[in-house]
């Protein structure tokens, strides 16, 4: 009975904490802005939750979500598969290994910033979040994934040559497993991220319809409001998007770690 209970009773703890650190933040949140008395300079959580409240009834508010979350999704997905497909072949070759090493200490080490101005020479404004959030996650999931396979128990490895298991037996029973918790960690570093900087190349390629445009509208027209509300649905469907992504990976690996243990 205690061992049953005492899960549950962290879990609340843990969203008591949760929220209660929260709502303190909101509380030191209205009393800055009420100290300022300037809604312009610092709007109060009521006010940006109150032009939030009228956003979500417009239908081109959610037309900009629309245009912001399919093209960083596409960059995300498109690298993170392009990234393990890289980090494989990197494991298997060295040259490969070698011939990746100066764009990706490349794209990791500059500033997104330089990327977005060089883009923006390259391709067109609408495709400016796509390729920004592509290279701001590849590097991620490459290194991580090349990491965890190097990692790999050599051990297993004889072993599945003992047996003369297959390429794809080896990577279901040793590879797989023992990569997941590096692309895990991958992933869920490059999530936020990929939307941070997706969201800032829309800043500066401004894009009609994007997200990013609507939040440089409101910083020229010194629409505060405006500004917090846009910035909360970001960080909500950065969230909403990682909590999903990672829900779905894991539904992955259960469902395939059933049909293996079925098989």
């Amino acid at each position: 009975m205690t061992t049953s209970t005492s899960p549950d009773k962290s879990k609340r703890k843990r969203l008591l904490l949760s929220g209660g650190a929260v709502l303190f933040w909101l509380a030191v949140w209205q009393a800055v802005s009420m100290a300022v008395g300037q809604e312009i300079l610092l709007v109060s959580p009521v006010s940006a939750f109150r032009r939030l409240l009228q956003l979500i009834r417009e239908e081109t508010f959610w037309k900009s979500v629309f245009f912001s979350l399919s093209r960083v999704t596409l960059g995300f997905l498109s690298a993170a598969l392009t990234g393990v497909v890289c980090g494989a072949a990197a494991y298997r070759l060295d040259w490969f290994r070698a011939l990746m090493a100066p764009p990706v200490f490349t794209v990791k080490a500059a500033p997104v910033a330089s990327f977005v101005i060089l883009c923006l020479v390259w391709t067109p404004s609408r495709s400016l979040s796509v390729v920004i959030s592509f290279l701001m996650v590849f590097p991620i999931v490459y290194l991580n994934l090349l990491e965890g396979l190097c990692a790999v128990d050599r051990s297993l490895l004889e072993m599945a040559k003992v047996f003369r298991l297959s390429l794809w037996k080896r990577i279901r029973a040793v590879y797989w497993p023992q990569c997941m918790p590096y692309l895990m960690s991958a992933f869920r570093l490059s999530l936020g991220l990929c939307w941070k900087s997706g969201i800032a190349a829309e800043i500066i390629g401004l894009p009609d319809g994007s997200i990013g445009e609507r939040l440089y509208q409101a910083k020229i027209f010194l629409q505060t409001d405006d500004l917090f509300a846009w910035t909360a649905v970001i960080i909500g469907i950065s969230v909403a998007f990682e909590k999903a992504f990672l829900l779905l990976l894991q539904v992955g690996e259960g469902v395939y770690g059933e049909t293996k243990g079925g098989k």
